[in-house]
């Protein structure tokens, strides 16, 4: 299985974490044109994919049947997992972990086994704090993509300002190869006033700094949907909460994560909603339905 855009020095690492398990005829997995072509993405940082799982993130994984799940800050190693219970819920696993033990990562569950898997952005030290993975289905991409925090202090909003700029080349190069794109993930910026419960006391805050949002304004001019606000322009709507002054009960909160989506995928889009409802985690997911 090839590794596009994965250093090599990670390449035997990917290899141990991807986990792409085979199934019998009567397994819950189907290619999407089997039963229609409607794909569910979700994106969801969980804040530690086994806290989650404490929390009854499986249930809620079945009930809601994604057929894909892009996850962020899964905070595990597979080998600390037990993968048997996303086989038998019918997905395939493919895991980038960071190499720091409970920190970071990225993961996707598929029900489609995907054409190529790509481990990282090809960048060390990025790659090494795993953030980010991406499956093709044809001519069509999709990311899991866990953007650095800049809240923890100066070096760490620098590491932030650069990722961006590096990120932003990377996709350059990668649309010409790969135009149709689905980068789901925590973005840990809000784009507008509109996505955060208070734009002026938070004006100064790392995730809503002026050039962040300017940022992230560039990045959707270049090229992308936010598939959430092509269809829901309303205010009060989030995607994270502190966990202080019960900050989710008032719904005083941030929307940082997001589906973007290629131009050239915009006409496929058919429903984008976040799903406030789920709490396993100080997020929240979010899910775009897309023709495939």
């Amino acid at each position: 299985m090839p590794f596009a855009n994965s250093p090599e020095r990670f390449r035997d690492a990917a290899n141990s974490y991807i986990s792409a398990l085979i199934c019998s005829s009567s397994d819950k997995r189907t290619l999407w044109l089997e039963r229609n072509s409607m794909a569910k993405i979700v994106s969801y940082n969980v804040n530690g994919i086994r806290s989650a799982l404490s929390k009854g993130w499986m249930d809620w994984l079945k009930a809601t049947d994604p057929d894909i799940v892009c996850l962020q800050e899964i905070k595990a190693n597979p080998e600390q997992l037990d993968l048997s219970l996303f086989e038998k819920a019918g997905y395939y696993q493919y895991w980038h972990p960071a190499q720091k033990k409970g920190y970071s990562g990225v993961a996707i569950l598929t029900k489609k086994k995907p054409d190529t898997v790509a481990i990282g952005c090809g960048m060390d030290k990025y790659d090494s704090e795993g953030r980010v993975l991406r499956v093709d289905y044809g001519d069509i991409s999709v990311m899991s993509v866990y953007m650095p925090s800049g809240s923890s202090g100066e070096d760490r909003q620098a590491f932030k300002m650069q990722w961006l700029t590096d990120f932003q080349k990377y996709i350059k190069v990668l649309k010409k190869t790969r135009p149709n794109l689905v980068i789901s993930g925590d973005y840990n910026i809000c784009h507008k006033a509109i996505d955060i419960h208070n734009p002026v006391s938070n004006a100064n805050s790392s995730g809503f700094l002026p050039e962040e949002r300017e940022w992230i304004d560039g990045f959707m001019k270049s090229g992308f949907v936010d598939s959430f606000r092509h269809f829901n322009k309303d205010p009060h709507n989030y995607t994270w909460w502190s966990f202080r002054a019960n900050s989710r009960a008032k719904n005083l909160g941030w929307r940082i994560d997001y589906n973007l989506i290629s131009n050239s995928l915009e006409p496929k889009m058919k429903r984008a909603v976040i799903m406030p409802e789920a709490r396993h985690s100080d997020h929240c997911p979010l899910m775009v339905e897309i023709d495939f």
